[in-house]
């Protein structure tokens, strides 16, 4: 199960993130708790994170339902943007325009280094959990799907198939017969939290 972590000021301002260590605003962390008691229902077998704080305050409340430990992976962290990072859709748009248009920061990660670590860190985990169980790997949006694509083996021709996943959803894959297979995506996909004085109503 791949979740992408909740959601962040910098989600609602439209800046690319990357691997700038943004946390979870006060609608991000009402999402995890409530993503956590449904997740916490399929009973995972471990919990793998990304290093980076929005993620990891993603898993903690999972851990807490679950009593499981929180293995941090350096490689399931968000694609590196360079100078992107912090600038608005537009700003990126304004001055790297060409860039803009093949989504590759000049001085940013390359898509497929991307697809090669964190598919490197799904082969892992997958490798370690148990027949018949489940691992709940919490990352970063463009990193998931990057990832997958890699790990399923999706041609460059159907690269593009897969939509970006919104904050605190996930997607399941799922070995049958030896072939990954995509189970569900972008699940969980719920109203946003209400905040304010009726939140706990």
């Amino acid at each position: 199960m791949l979740w992408r972590h909740g959601q962040t000021p910098w989600n609602i301002e439209n800046r690319f993130q990357g691997q700038t260590d943004i946390p979870l605003n006060v609608a991000g962390e009402a999402q995890a708790e409530r993503a956590a008691r449904m997740l916490a229902a399929f009973r995972p077998d471990m919990i793998v994170s990304s290093d980076l704080q929005r993620a990891m305050n993603t898993a903690a409340p999972l851990a807490r339902l679950t009593g499981l430990p929180v293995t941090q992976d350096k490689d399931l962290r968000e694609r590196s943007g360079g100078s992107w990072e912090g600038l608005t859709d537009a700003e990126i748009t304004e001055r790297y325009p060409a860039e803009r248009v093949s989504w590759t920061p000049p001085d940013g990660e390359p898509r497929a280094v991307v697809m090669d670590r964190v598919a490197g860190a799904l082969t892992r985990i997958a490798a370690e959990v148990p027949e018949g169980g489940l691992a709940v790997v919490v990352s970063h949006g463009a990193a998931i799907r990057l990832g997958m694509e890699r790990f399923l083996g999706l041609a460059e021709e159907h690269s593009r198939l897969l939509g970006p996943m919104s904050n605190c959803c996930w997607s399941v894959l799922g070995l049958r017969y030896g072939t990954w297979r995509i189970l569900e995506y972008n699940a969980g996909n719920l109203p946003e939290p209400v905040l304010g004085d009726d939140a706990n109503a």
